[in-house]
């Protein structure tokens, strides 16, 4: 009897495996059907019916454990290598057949997942539409008629209809992010060299990325986990660096938005819309929103497309389109032709102007944690960009052409649609290394999502948030502080000295007393069997390099030990030695040293 269809996402397929309701075999047969005669041309190759069963027999046979995404069907894009089958780039002249998977795609089928097959692709990644194809035009997931976005268009839409859980693409200029927004999925765009691109067909290797596609931020956090790592066959490929303050949990995180006068929506009412109410979301998330100055941004974004990255376009295939113009898509060719014109010296410059540029963006990143952006200005129909293929392209790219060039990572997210139907997104960008926080960040905003925007793709499902593996330690501690280091308090230059940064105010779990020391100047927090109280904490995030000091920094008869917090997490925090609250008044029914402060209480001890 053929078994119901389930949602892809992995917060609801890995339930189903460890309950057994469920089986990656079913999951072959499911996937199977819904790729169908693929109407959205979303495919260029899928893998042979008995390889994926036999491959899904062979995982049930060995089982899930040590296997993060054992069972799990993704897709890749049609410029990334899968060992035996042919590797196209959208050029059926240019495909070879690898014997060897690329780094990345290996590490995912070294965890247990199954690769479904081969995508779709603006050809040579040349593209932010989909429509660059001589397998066809891909189709919006939502629309037949819209474009798809690009030029990771396939990647995109396989996984908004439900065909895989997730997918690989690439990113050089907004290629993993505005197919993203267009078919209302997540698309992490990792730091440069985070994701090896061995054995990727290069558009702009100094800039290329391999990115995630997923129908959720908890998904493309497990992904990330796994795909990401050094790589000693990519010359650009870098470890993770620990990211510091992790602003995606933090209470209140500083989000930079575009001047009035900078946002372009090319007259898309809808889209202005939903980037307003996404600016109002994330404000009732807690966040605080600084405008910017959003010019040099964008002047570092026309450089793509004036400069050395064209001709490095040019370079990546330079002797195929040498050898055989005719090959290469009309629109593909004139482009890419247009890189060997450039002079050395005309790369020199552009790479002045870039770094002038990035000290002047560097100026924004000290008044915010990260940007949020409209993924895309608007959308167009696949007449409409088939029509006009550069300039209409060019709308795709306006708020995602300078991320790699300025050696940023970003997130697209889902946002909600508009009024005919059609998904808008957003994208979170933040400095490089940055990537943690942002999937944090990402996370935050899906799970506040209501209604419609909070489906899944296309596929009408809901989220079923699940706790996904941390990928990269952020390289900081977090302290609880309960008295003299609260903001506002006598000591608490202690900690801003030091960079840390206010994560959240709440309470310890009901399980402490509060006692004002004899001195009258600092609080001693005690834990106890019975009769404790929830008391009012700060938790406070500085780096690890500095918590020593702080640390040294404290008097007897307070230290630091564990404080167990009213979520149930714990972390460091103030503790005190019994000795010292021999003699000290007991304020626990207070709540906290504020409210001890401004009581009769403390008049009466001093």
């Amino acid at each position: 009897m053929k078994k119901p269809s389930i949602s892809l996402s992995m917060g609801c397929l890995q339930p189903a495996y460890r309950d057994g309701a469920f089986t990656p075999l079913d999951m072959i047969e499911q996937v199977l059907a819904a790729i169908g005669d693929d109407p959205n041309r979303a495919w260029i190759h899928v893998v042979d019916a008995a390889a994926l069963r036999a491959q899904a027999q062979a995982l049930m046979a060995r089982g899930p454990e040590g296997l993060a995404l054992w069972g799990i069907p993704f897709a890749i894009k049609d410029n990334i290598d899968l060992a035996g089958v042919p590797t196209t780039a959208g050029c059926p002249d240019y495909a070879y057949t690898p014997e060897r998977s690329a780094s990345v795609v290996q590490r995912l089928l070294d965890a247990g997942a199954i690769a479904i097959g081969k995508t779709n692709l603006d050809q040579f990644a040349t593209g932010l539409n989909g429509t660059r194809s001589p397998y066809g035009a891909c189709r919006n997931a939502f629309n037949p008629d819209y474009v798809s976005g690009g030029s990771s268009a396939g990647s995109a839409v396989s996984v908004a209809l439900g065909h895989v859980s997730f997918s690989l693409g690439t990113d050089t200029a907004g290629s993993g992010r505005v197919p993203a927004g267009f078919n209302h999925l997540v698309g992490l765009k990792p730091s440069l060299g985070l994701l090896s691109t061995t054995g990727v067909v290069p558009a702009c290797r100094s800039l290329d990325v391999v990115s995630i596609f997923a129908l959720t931020a908890d998904d493309a956090q497990q992904v990330f986990a796994v795909a990401h790592g050094m790589d000693a066959q990519d010359a650009y490929s870098r470890p993770a660096q620990p990211h510091g303050f992790d602003f995606g949990l933090a209470a209140r995180p500083r989000l930079g938005v575009p001047r009035a006068d900078q946002l372009q929506f090319l007259g898309d009412s809808g889209y202005a819309r939903c980037y307003a109410d996404a600016c109002a979301q994330a404000q009732a998330l807690g966040a605080e929103l600084v405008e910017i100055d959003f010019a040099p941004f964008l002047e570092t974004a026309r450089l793509l497309y004036e400069g050395p990255w064209v001709a490095e376009r040019y370079q990546a295939i330079r002797a195929f389109i040498d050898a055989r113009p005719e090959s290469v898509f009309p629109v593909t060719r004139e482009i890419t032709l247009g890189g060997a014109k450039p002079l050395a010296a005309d790369a020199f410059a552009a790479q002045y102007r870039l770094k002038a540029l990035a000290q002047r963006c560097a100026v924004v990143w000290s008044g915010i944690d990260c940007m949020l952006l409209p993924t895309a200005p608007t959308i167009h129909p696949i007449a409409t960009v088939l029509a006009e293929p550069i300039a209409r392209n060019s709308d795709f790219g306006y708020y995602t052409n300078f991320v790699n060039l300025l050696d940023y990572a970003a997130i697209a997210v889902p946002a909600g649609f508009r009024p005919d139907g059609l998904p808008c997104g957003v994208t979170f960008v933040a400095q490089a290394h940055q990537d943690q926080p942002l999937l944090h960040l990402a996370q935050r905003w899906q799970r506040a999502l209501r209604g419609r925007a909070a489906t899944l793709g296309a596929t009408g499902h809901a989220a079923v948030p699940w706790n996904a593996t941390c990928a990269v330690a952020s390289g900081q501690i977090r302290v609880a502080v309960c008295g003299a280091h609260l903001q506002g308090q006598p000591l608490n230059t202690q900690l801003t000295a030091r960079s840390a940064r206010l994560v959240q105010g709440t309470t310890t779990a009901p399980s402490y007393r509060l006692y004002a020391l004899p001195d009258g100047r600092r609080p001693g927090l005690v834990r106890v069997a019975e009769g404790g109280c929830a008391i009012e904490v700060e938790v406070w995030e500085l780096p690890a390099s500095e918590f020593g000091s702080f640390v040294d920094g404290i008097p007897a008869p307070l230290g630091i030990g564990r404080t167990l917090l009213a979520d149930g997490s714990s972390v460091a925090g103030f503790i005190c030695e019994p000795e010292g609250v021999r003699g000290a008044k007991d304020i626990s029914a207070l709540g906290g040293w504020r409210a001890f402060l401004k009581s009769p209480d403390q008049q009466t001890l001093l």
